[in-house]
Formats: C-alpha cells, structure tokens, sequence
C-alpha cells in the first residue's frame, strides 16, 4: 500500500469513529418507558418535571438516558398494546401515572415499574406492603385519608347553602369505585346529597355531564382519573356554559377554567419518579423500594371563574391558596 493511501486510510477510519461510537452507546444506554395517559401536549407539565428530576441525577435525554414515550390519548383500552410496544424495545423500566395504567403494565409481565399517583397500591393489588412491595413495581401513591371530605368542605367555604353536589367518577379505575364510596360519606356528614355520575368513556362523560345539567345540583365535584385529565377543556367548557361551580382533584382543571382544584402536586411527584428509576438503573430492584406518599398538597383558585359565575370567595379560603388565578 502507498502511503498516501495509507495515510487517507487512517484519516477515514478516524473519522468515522465517532459515528461508530455514537451508534454504540445509542445502543447500550438505559432506556426508560414512559407511558402517558394522555397526550404529549396536555402532559408537557408533568413530563417537563420528570425530566428535570432525572438532570438532577446526571441524565441527559439523548446523551446518557434514552426515553421512550407512548400516549394513550385517554383510552385505557390503548395500554396493553403501548405496553407491548415498549417491552419489545427492552426498556429498563416503564414510568407511568394512575392506577389503570400501572395494572396494565404489572399485568403485562415482569419489566420495572416506577408509578406515579397510583390510589391505593396495596388494595389494588399492585404492591403487597408500602414498606416491601415486593413483584416488579413501586413509586408514589396519591392516597390521602379524608381528601375527598376535604374538597366537599372547601365548596362548603364558597357555596355555604350548597346541598346537592353531582361526583363525576370512572369506575373503570379501581380506585375510583372507593373514592366514590368516600364522598358518599363525606356528603352524608355535611348533610349533602349526592348525584353519582359514573363515566368510562368520552361518550359516557357528555352523558354524565348531561345528567348534572338536568339534575340542577349546585356543584360538580370532578375526581381524580385521567379520562378527566386528558378531557379537561370538554368539562370547563360545559361547567362555564352551565354555570356550574368545579371542584376539581387535578391542578390543570383550574387552570383550564374550572373554579377550585385540591390535591397533591403531581409535578413534584413526577420529578421524585425520577429517584426510582435512578435506583433502579443503579441494581435496585422495585420491590425492595417502599412506596412513598405525597408530601405536598395545592389549593388553587380561579377568581376568572368565580367571577363569571358570580360568586365572592372567602379571604380566609385565598390566604390558604397555593395558586390564585385571575
């Protein structure tokens, strides 16, 4: 071989490796499923945090972790199939929220999974202890003892002669058909009534929504599940249209219109999520993780929409908001 050949020989293979190198550690980096119930625009909020828990960590999206990220776009009946698409992928580990999605993951097999939010891990059968949770998964759970009673007490500041509330539920979610057992209760001790509206689908929510305008109940109290989530403006729009005050278990609702939200701060858990799967990248296996439970809760006020429903709100209740919105 000349030395002019070998020379360029030498200059190509250097050249090139980079690129070699690079498609090396695309293949050998972590790779995290991320699965989202709804859509990526409507859960830029708790994705944005998730990422930001995992930079604290060292992670850098595309340097040294690589995510994988699948929307349901509201449809539990999408899950298994999205499951399926990021087991074959071979992640690490599957993050997700709410309690339909992490049995459909727990369901699907055997890879990790970090929760978010879930309702009650023990008695859905996800975990078998918050301390050991044994099997493949762990995470963060929303359950809180007395936070239904505590939304119905916070109508209570800014409706004081409301007496009939309409629940907005999915009993498509486990969680749910005890969170609704919990209002029941609630309401009976605040000499409330209470319209029980049961809804799986965008189809069953018009229905549902059509049943507290025809019912005239005083108040629409809107449960934690992500049908609601993911459908939020369908709700504001008709609670605005209805003049139907909302108290609402999810932040975006306010934000969205509605006139009340209280419940724990599913930002911040999405960025602790972030801990599990550093751990679990680490050799931690999930079910020696414990179960952690939320450590913040927001009120959040839309003085908007109190406005346009005519309605003054308490200056002790907007001393105590998190978030007042106007």
């Amino acid at each position: 071989m000349r030395r002019r050949d070998f020379i360029a020989l030498l200059a190509g293979a250097a050249s090139a490796a980079p690129f070699a190198a690079a498609a090396q550690d695309a293949r050998t980096l972590p790779r995290i499923g991320f699965l989202g119930n709804s859509t990526a625009a409507l859960e830029a909020n708790l994705v944005g945090p998730f990422r930001e828990g995992l930079r604290d960590l060292g992670y850098v999206e595309g340097r040294n972790i690589l995510i994988e990220y699948r929307w349901a776009e509201g449809h539990y009946e999408r899950l298994p199939t999205l499951i399926a698409e990021l087991i074959a992928l071979k992640v690490d580990a599957i993050v997700t929220a709410g309690t339909p999605a992490a049995l459909a993951v727990k369901n699907a097999g055997t890879v990790p999974l970090v929760m978010i939010a879930v309702g009650d891990p023990v008695g859905s059968g996800l975990v078998a202890s918050f301390a050991r949770p044994g099997g493949n998964a762990t995470g963060l759970t929303s359950m809180t003892p007395e936070l239904e009673g505590k939304r119905l007490e916070l109508i209570r500041e800014v409706l004081p002669n409301a007496s009939r509330i309409a629940v907005l539920w999915n009993p498509a979610n486990a969680y749910q058909i005890g969170d609704e057992k919990k209002v029941q209760a609630a309401a009976e001790q605040l000499r409330m009534r209470v319209l029980s509206l049961a809804a799986r689908t965008p189809a069953e929510l018009d229905e549902a929504l059509a049943r507290a305008r025809t019912d005239h109940v005083d108040a629409l109290l809107v449960l934690a599940d992500r049908l609601f989530l993911h459908n939020r403006e369908r709700i504001v729009d008709f609670a605005a249209a209805n003049r139907l005050p909302t108290m609402n278990a999810y932040r975006e609702l306010a934000e969205a219109g509605g006139l009340l939200s209280f419940g724990p701060s599913y930002a911040i858990m999405h960025r602790q999520a972030a801990r599990y799967v550093d751990k679990i990248l680490k050799g931690a296996k999930p079910a020696d993780l414990p179960i952690e439970g939320p450590n913040k809760f927001e009120l959040v006020v839309n003085l908007k929409a109190a406005k346009a429903l005519g309605l003054t709100i308490p200056p002790t209740l907007l001393v105590r908001a998190d978030a007042v919105i106007e």
